[in-house]
């Protein structure tokens, strides 16, 4: 299993335009095969600022649906949007202390 970590910064009078298309669309993201679930964080500073966090079962789950119809559709509608490039990082989990702390309880 890989998380997928995106940052998305977008122009500050574009930010509610993302939040409320992002409801039209999450479980579009959250349901695509492969994926095992997806969180939207908003930096508590500077709001423009928001990440997607996902779970996929592998790279090429991954790849599909940056492959796929619906990505292709997103994509540019929030493309313009964007005050800076965003930025992306694919990693593998090397310590989960929320588990830890769940089994506590």
């Amino acid at each position: 299993m890989i998380t997928r970590i995106v940052k998305l910064e977008f122009q500050e009078d574009r930010t509610q335009d993302f939040l409320d298309f992002f409801d039209t669309i999450k479980h579009i993201v959250n349901e695509f095969p492969g994926c095992y679930g997806m969180k939207l964080y908003q930096d508590i500073v500077r709001p423009n600022i928001v990440m997607t966090y996902s779970h996929w079962d592998s790279e090429a789950s991954l790849d599909k649906y940056r492959d796929s119809d619906q990505f292709g559709q997103i994509w540019p509608h929030i493309k313009p949007w964007f005050k800076e490039k965003p930025q992306a990082w694919s990693v593998a989990s090397y310590f989960d202390g929320f588990g830890e702390k769940d089994q506590m309880h």
